[in-house]
Formats: structure tokens, C-alpha cells, sequence
């Protein structure tokens, strides 16, 4: 229990430290946060100007976690991702020359504007948290998450990322536009200051946050709810409107996510409602949708929800009691 009173009390001061930069937008802060605490890549969707890259920024800063960014353009090769063997001219021989994705946490920004091979440059870093250069292959440093970013309205000159590359992001997450009272005090808080630039202190380390992301295999999930998460992704894939549902990929998604949603919460224990929060940002890319729903604007979100409300919801049981706690 003192492991997850220090993963909530360091989680809280990691968000407060980020929502100096990023206002009024706590709920998607603590979805990234989850994303790091549980060790997957995150994509962030949304229009032009909605403080995605200040997100990316502000997390690695908190962190303390080595950051490199990388503008994916139509002429981005794989080298310019992975690096590439330079021929020394002094020492005559050639020398490796690490590439941005040597980085604790990488912003790949417009990921969707790079041709596939390049996108496919990100594949095994992601899934393998290595990359091979000439036939070496070198590790990728610990922790390895990958925060990219694409505009979903521009597709011209774009190359839509394919299901195997949505796949390996561990959620998919929308931004949204501010409140007024939120844009209003992003206003002043600019004006404070007196400069753009916000200055973040970091409030863990690297060793800290690996042992915060191993603190969440602690957090007990009952059999009952790993059978609500497995039934909750095959009702993806039964649904009349779905034409590939979601992936065994989605069901550990979901145990993950809710594992850490639980830790920030205080619980060492997962519920139905830890399971339901995460569901839609989880589950919502790895599903491909019949046309005919397109042209009757039926979103991805709206399946997931709609299976929420089909599939039945398994009561709370804590490891303590093993009895119902509260009501599911």
C-alpha cells in the first residue's frame, strides 16, 4: 500500500506540474498519464492549435525524461528516424550516428504526413523498443513512449496510418476545444508570466517513474472483470456495423488502463467503472467500421458506447472482501 500511496501522490504532482502549461484539460492530461504509467505510445487527434505538442513537451519536462521531436513531412526518411552508419573520414570507419528516436519520450508530429515506409520506421521501436541499423539491432532506453500526433480533417498529401501501425498506439485521444472560462484563464496565465514559455520543474525522475509503472502489476483485477474486459471487446466484433473488430491488443489495453486508472484513484483494486472509463480511448482505433456507417456519421466512439450499455456489468468484488463492495 505504500508503493500506491507514493505512485497517486507522485501521479497528482506530475499532473499539477503539466496543468501549469496545459489549462483546464485534467481529464486528457490524466489519460497520458496512463499511457506513460502503463508503458504504451499514446496518438493525440485533434484540429491545429489545441497544445498537442505543449502536452508532449510539458510530460517529458515533469518527467525529467530525455524528449526529441520529430516533424514527420512527405520527404522523411527512415534514417532520419532510426540514424544511419557515417564513414569517419579521421578514424576511417564508419560510426553510427543515433537518430531522434534514441529518446525517452518521442513527438511524432503529424505522423500520417510521411510516406509508409517511414511510418513503418516506427513499427519495430514501438513494439520492440529496439531499432536495427545495418543489421545491429540497439536497444531503445527505458521508459520508450511515443506520443504522435495528426490533424483529422486535412488528408490531402497524406498517408492514413494502416490498422497494423494503429494497432501497436496503446489509446487513441481527442484534445477538444476549451471551455470559455478555460480559454479565459489561459489568457491570464499567459499574462502573468510575461512570456510564452513555461518554465516546469520536474517532480520525478526516470528510476522513479519505472518504479511507478511497475507499482501498477500490484493492482489486483478480479476474473469476473477480466471476463467483462474480453466480453466487452468480442461485443466489438459481433456488432452488426463493425467489419474488423477490436484486437486481443485492445483487451490488454484495456487491463492496463484500468490497472492505472485504479492506482490514481487509491484503489489496488480495478472496477467495472476503472474498465469504463477507458474503454472508448482504448478500443475506438482498432476498429474498422462498414461504410454504410460512414455515410450515416456513426463514429467509432459511438459503437464502443453502445456495446458499454449491451454488455452486462459485473459487480465490484475488492481482494479484501471477495464479496461485492458496491454495486457495479
Amino acid at each position: 500500500m505504500s508503493d500506491l500511496l507514493e505512485l497517486r501522490e507522485r501521479s497528482t504532482a506530475i499532473l499539477d506540474q503539466v496543468e501549469l502549461a496545459v489549462v483546464g484539460k485534467r481529464d486528457v492530461l490524466e489519460l497520458v498519464l496512463l499511457g506513460l504509467l502503463a508503458d504504451g505510445h499514446v496518438l493525440l487527434e485533434d484540429f491545429p492549435g489545441l497544445a498537442k505538442t505543449l502536452i508532449a513537451r510539458s510530460f517529458a519536462m515533469a518527467t525529467d525524461l530525455s524528449f526529441s521531436r520529430i516533424q514527420f513531412t512527405p520527404d522523411l526518411m527512415p534514417s532520419d528516424i532510426t540514424g544511419s552508419s557515417i564513414f569517419n573520414q579521421r578514424s576511417g570507419d564508419f560510426e553510427m550516428r543515433r537518430g531522434p528516436i534514441f529518446a525517452n519520450l518521442v513527438l511524432g508530429d503529424e505522423i500520417n504526413r510521411s510516406p509508409p515506409k517511414t511510418q513503418a520506421a516506427l513499427l519495430e521501436a514501438m513494439q520492440e523498443r529496439q531499432v536495427t541499423i545495418e543489421g545491429t539491432s540497439t536497444g531503445l532506453p527505458r521508459p520508450f513512449l511515443v506520443l504522435a500526433t495528426q490533424n483529422p480533417i486535412e488528408y490531402e498529401g497524406t498517408y492514413p496510418l494502416p490498422e497494423a501501425q494503429l494497432d501497436r498506439f496503446l489509446m487513441r485521444i481527442g484534445v477538444g476545444y476549451p471551455t470559455r472560462e478555460q480559454e479565459q484563464s489561459m489568457l491570464a496565465s499567459r499574462r502573468r508570466r510575461q512570456q510564452d514559455e513555461v518554465q516546469l520543474r520536474p517532480v520525478v525522475d526516470r528510476e522513479q517513474l519505472l518504479r511507478m509503472q511497475q507499482s501498477l502489476e500490484g493492482i489486483h483485477v478480479d476474473p469476473d472483470l477480466e471476463f467483462y474486459m474480453v466480453d466487452l471487446v468480442t461485443a466489438t466484433r459481433n456488432h452488426p456495423g463493425v467489419q474488423v473488430g477490436a484486437s486481443p491488443r485492445g483487451t490488454l489495453a484495456l487491463l492496463k488502463l484500468s490497472r492505472g486508472k485504479a492506482a490514481l484513484a487509491g484503489r489496488d483494486y480495478v472496477t467495472p467503472d476503472d474498465v469504463k472509463a477507458v474503454a472508448i480511448p482504448a478500443l475506438c482505433h482498432r476498429i474498422s467500421l462498414r461504410p454504410e456507417l460512414w455515410v450515416q456519421r456513426v463514429r467509432a466512439e459511438d459503437v464502443v458506447s453502445e456495446c458499454l450499455q449491451k454488455v452486462p456489468t459485473p459487480p465490484t468484488v475488492s481482494p479484501s472482501s471477495k464479496v461485492p463492495a458496491e454495486p457495479g
